[in-house]
């Protein structure tokens, strides 16, 4: 009598492509729709958690002045691109089936182009600085209230280099790109995102309508950086050393995040 063959084990068979085409019009109202949501998420949760802690901390503020304190808007901040991130990986990883960093378009880096990047990131920097006042232009601007002490300004320089910069090449030049570029072309992707980022900024720079004019520009040369070498990695490593350049040459300014008037060129 023979012996029965021992059951073949059945191996799982890999989960079929995704047939959803990415990045329509659909996807971006979608996505559109959720950061409305998140951005009253984020704000509510995070006055939420500071009037139920401030009792135990003794913290003096009240909830109603804490709207303008540097710390709880780098919170919500913070809480706000979380949500953002989680979307968008959610989106290319489940929905589209694809990998993250496929997805959005990341891009290979090498030490050279790394190199040549921070270089690029670093001439905006000066270029910027060197241009003269064209706009109505003022010294005083809301964003000038998040650094109202050094502590103050070391956390906003701290999100302004290591956090900032991603989520908002994410948004901008992931996310709005494609689309764009997709559906419309890659000029109006450029000019798109280059003004809707100038646009996300006029609320910091409220009056000061040259420096508005000045982030258009470096939008622009990240959009343009995003557009030629078709992936998003150049331009975050722009931005990260826009961001870095401006926070170095300030707390040098200013001694230190100590004397920050009239500062915020």
């Amino acid at each position: 009598m023979q012996p029965e063959p021992a059951p073949q084990e059945t191996l799982p068979l890999p989960s079929p492509p995704s047939s959803r085409e990415p990045w329509t019009f659909r996807d971006l109202l979608l996505f559109i729709g959720f950061a409305i949501i998140a951005l009253v998420i984020s704000n509510f949760v995070t006055l939420a958690v500071y009037a139920a802690l401030r009792p135990i901390m003794g913290w003096p503020l009240s909830p109603q002045a804490i709207a303008q304190n540097a710390f709880f808007l780098l919170a919500a901040q913070l809480i706000f691109y979380v949500l953002i991130f989680a979307y968008v990986y959610l989106l290319v990883v489940f929905y589209y089936r694809l990998k993250f960093w496929e997805g959005i378009h990341w891009g290979r880096l090498t030490k050279h182009r790394l190199l040549s990047y921070i270089a690029i990131g670093i001439a905006v920097t000066i270029g910027v600085q060197l241009i003269p006042i064209l706009l109505p232009d003022k010294r005083r601007f809301p964003l000038e209230r998040l650094f109202s002490s050094p502590e103050s300004s070391y956390a906003v320089a701290a999100f302004a280099v290591v956090i900032a910069p991603f989520m908002e090449e994410l948004i901008f030049r992931g996310v709005l790109f494609e689309v764009f570029e997709l559906r419309v072309g890659l000029r109006f992707a450029i000019a798109a995102t280059a003004i809707l980022f100038a646009a996300m900024h006029v609320a910091e720079y409220w009056g000061a309508w040259d420096h508005v004019f000045l982030i258009f520009l470096v939008g622009l040369a990240f959009s343009l950086t995003r557009g030629l070498t078709k992936s998003l990695a150049p331009s975050v490593v722009m931005h990260i050393t826009y961001n870095a350049c401006l926070m170095v040459g300030l707390f040098f300014a200013t001694s230190h995040f100590r004397v920050i008037q009239g500062w915020m060129r």
